[in-house]
């Protein structure tokens, strides 16, 4: 799958190539295409699965807003499909064994999901953005750093 992904990829790489040079490409077009879906899929969990509202869990005494729910639900599912296409379509001259590999990846994932979550709350919660649109300009903000944990530590 990653040769049938990398070969599709290499198509458009002609458009770009005095821009990026190849890894960069990769990292961008798996990193957009992996974001757009995160974006997707936040928006059809706070529409659609936790339906606007709050969710009260009575175990632990507290309140969870959709959108932290919805922010987790994507994490979840990007943090798997990232790590699986930076993996085997990006990084794949990286030397470093898997187990590190994906301790590092967790790592930065945790680092950068916890700023784009402090965003989201923030642009939510003090500016009065919609989730979805706070959503997408938080995780604009940390796309960038991101890309130079995972380029400079992670898979290095």
């Amino acid at each position: 799958m990653s040769h049938l992904i990398r070969k599709f990829l290499d198509l458009f790489y002609p458009i770009v190539s005095k821009i990026f040079d190849k890894t960069t490409y990769y990292y961008a077009a798996c990193g957009a295409g992996n974001l757009v879906l995160s974006w997707i899929l936040f928006f059809l969990f706070y529409q659609y699965v936790f339906e606007k509202k709050l969710w009260y869990i009575d175990f632990i005494d507290f309140v969870f807003t959709p959108y932290t729910l919805s922010a987790f639900s994507c994490f979840i599912i990007s943090f798997i499909i990232g790590f699986l296409l930076m993996k085997y379509v990006v990084f794949t001259d990286s030397e470093l064994k898997g187990r590190i590999q994906l301790f590092r990846y967790g790592l930065s994932a945790v680092i950068t999901s916890s700023a784009n979550w402090v965003l989201l709350k923030g642009f939510v919660e003090l500016f009065a953005f919609f989730p979805s649109l706070a959503n997408v300009l938080s995780t604009c903000i940390v796309v960038v750093i991101s890309y130079l944990i995972q380029r400079n530590f992670t898979f290095k």
